[in-house]
């Protein structure tokens, strides 16, 4: 391969490298490090280490230090080594590189020092989908699930303390001091029942009865609290990024915030691929639809019609004529925000204007198509 075209794909891939979103090799030297670290702890001892599987461990911690100091000289150029260093990326960042190098140069044994690889899987957390709305979940329901904790911890221990008083007769070995009855505590209170140590008196099963159920009540609040959080943020989500959608579709940019949040609570959005059926024609209709992006083909009698952003179609089967005139598909990959009829009636009577709007509209189309 000549040099003018290695240069460019080198440039790519440490411009790539620089930011700080995981990109494919990294993803690549993850899976297979961790994958090698795993294949490592087979062996029963490193000399019977295939050499090609240390060669890979080599090569993937040879790339995470890479990834590091072309992050750090990125950073540093832009002012921001020390913002970088000390931030949750930086720091992950380090210990990939540092940790095995580090435990290798403190005369650890090599099979025990590739188990810190193991850390190399923190890398891929910032790419995980959702775990923003589970930080923003956790923060903003961080006070009922506190309370929910301090009632465990409660549970625990008053269990702990009461199966003490009533165990350490006759169970000196298990329930001997509050430390050991706490095991059977937590062991209890999370429903887990390995059965390592039982109450054995009346009062203590009783006891243990209590603290099973209080376990079910506690997770269960939980669940029920994480539950509800992420509802909240799917239904804020998806109310934000129909709010976006709606405000560039042109037929709703006269409305104003008021009116953009009625129709952004009733309206849902489709997207679709090119070439893709949305309306047969003489087939009941109980929907209308609006293009937010991309564009659609009306097969109207002897022509074709392209609709495209900002348009809308399907309001003659909610103003009265049930049938469909027309059938409709996509031409291109297209965006569709949907209208029910039950929601279009709502929405029509909260504003009569946009109710006049599409009236006209549908009896200029009807007049064309006649």
């Amino acid at each position: 391969m000549s040099k003018p075209l290695v240069l460019p794909a080198l440039t790519r891939f440490v411009s790539a490298t620089a930011g700080r979103n995981m990109t494919t090799a990294a993803y690549v030297a993850v899976t297979v490090g961790v994958a090698m670290m795993t294949l490592l702890t087979v062996a029963p001892a490193y000399d019977t280490v295939p050499h090609w599987v240390d060669a890979l461990l080599w090569a993937c911690l040879a790339y995470f230090i890479f990834e590091w100091l072309v992050r750090l000289r990125h950073m540093r150029r832009q002012d921001k080594l020390w913002f970088y260093a000390l931030s949750s990326a930086g720091v992950v960042d380090a210990v990939g590189a540092l940790a095995v190098p580090l435990a290798l140069l403190a005369g650890i044994e090599p099979k025990t020092a590739w188990l810190l690889g193991v850390l190399w899987v923190l890398k891929v957390v910032p790419g995980i989908p959702g775990l923003r709305q589970l930080r923003r979940v956790l923060v903003v329901e961080s006070g009922p699930l506190l309370s929910v904790l301090v009632i465990f911890l409660m549970v625990v221990f008053l269990a702990s303390v009461a199966e003490y008083f009533l165990e350490r007769d006759v169970q000196p070995q298990t329930f001997g001091s509050v430390p050991a009855a706490l095991w059977w505590a937590v062991v209890t209170l999370t429903t887990t029942g390995y059965g390592d140590v039982v109450p054995i008196t009346p009062l203590g099963r009783m006891v243990a009865a209590m603290v099973m159920i209080s376990g079910l009540g506690v997770f269960g609040l939980w669940t029920g609290i994480l539950a509800t959080g992420f509802a909240a943020e799917t239904r804020r989500d998806n109310f934000l990024r129909t709010w976006e959608t709606v405000s560039k579709v042109p037929f709703f940019a006269h409305l104003g915030p008021a009116a953009i949040a009625d129709v952004t609570q009733v309206l849902r959005t489709m997207d679709l691929p090119p070439r893709t059926m949305i309306i047969r024609k003489d087939t009941n209709g109980d929907c209308m639809y609006f293009v937010a992006a991309g564009e659609v083909e009306v097969d109207l009698p002897g022509r074709k019609v392209k609709l495209g952003e900002g348009a809308f179609f399907g309001e003659m089967a909610l103003l009265g004529n049930a049938k469909r005139g027309a059938s409709v598909s996509t031409s291109k990959v297209t965006r569709l925000l949907v209208l029910d009829l039950v929601d279009f009636r709502l929405l029509m009577a909260r504003h009569p204007d946009l109710a006049e709007t599409i009236d006209a509209e549908a009896k200029r189309r009807e007049r064309e198509n006649q």
